[in-house]
């Protein structure tokens, strides 16, 4: 996989990067955002395809991506497809950090170092160009205003920005409500982002532990509920996720 494009998990950490504080939109769910952006980055470089809830490997060759090839080389391991929310449930220690740090190697962003209180040291990212972060809102910008059917890229992008609860933060205030809820619709576009965005907010919702009946097509159901401020918009018939507890550290939030 050639380096001229940005991969998804880059994306997405860039759409959640604050441009004013220099921290991440919702943290905790993000975390599980970046193990799903792999999951649809590797299907679109065709190294795994969905197999019902599950996750395959179909072409084992290394991408040229380190991180991508990591998470890839740990699907082959398992030997049989996994289930993608236990894939995305599972501990995924540092995997924003190491994103954030490849972002800096890139010169995408820089760290700014500080402390909270006077005392905890911090760590803060701020965005080197921010016409990179303002080019890649501009795709989901165009799939809202339009309506017409995004690229698969673009769609997986806008699927798994719903399920980490990033609407609040690209589309604010109850003038955003509109643009939140095309977002969110945005999910039936993309099976695999689908799929995955679901995973996403199934473990945000503990129900990793049961496996799905019949699951419904990308986009067949409405997308869960994250409770609390900066959670997916809510939707009918799907119970609301456990509020997060306070962030128990400030670097590299």
């Amino acid at each position: 996989m050639g380096r001229s494009r940005r991969t998804l998990p880059e994306e997405l950490l860039l759409l959640a990067l604050d441009p004013t504080t220099g921290t991440t939109a919702q943290p905790q769910s993000l975390d599980l955002g970046l193990a799903g952006a792999q999951l649809v980055e590797l299907a679109l470089a065709g190294r795994i395809a969905p197999d019902g809830d599950r996750i395959a490997v179909v072409v084992p060759r290394p991408t040229g991506d380190p991180t991508l090839d990591c998470a890839l080389e740990l699907l082959r391991r398992r030997g049989a497809p996994v289930r993608a929310v236990n894939w995305i449930g599972g501990p995924r220690l540092g995997l924003r950090q190491t994103y954030l740090s490849h972002l800096e190697r890139c010169g995408m962003v820089h760290a700014v170092a500080g402390q909270m209180c006077g005392v905890l040291p911090t760590t803060r990212y701020q965005a080197t160009d921010n016409e990179i972060s303002r080019e890649i809102k501009a795709r989901l910008d165009s799939a809202i205003r339009t309506g017409v059917p995004p690229d698969p890229r673009t769609a997986a992008l806008a699927a798994l920005a719903h399920a980490v609860g990033l609407g609040k933060h690209l589309y604010p205030g109850n003038e955003g409500r509109s643009s939140r809820s095309r977002l969110r619709d945005l999910i039936r576009h993309d099976p695999m982002g689908g799929l995955v965005a679901h995973a996403v907010m199934d473990v945000q919702n503990g129900v990793a532990a049961q496996p799905r009946r019949n699951p419904a097509p990308a986009g067949g159901r409405q997308a869960a509920t994250a409770g609390g401020r900066g959670g997916p918009e809510p939707a009918r018939g799907v119970p609301a996720q456990p509020r997060h507890g306070p962030m128990a550290r400030a670097v590299a939030h």
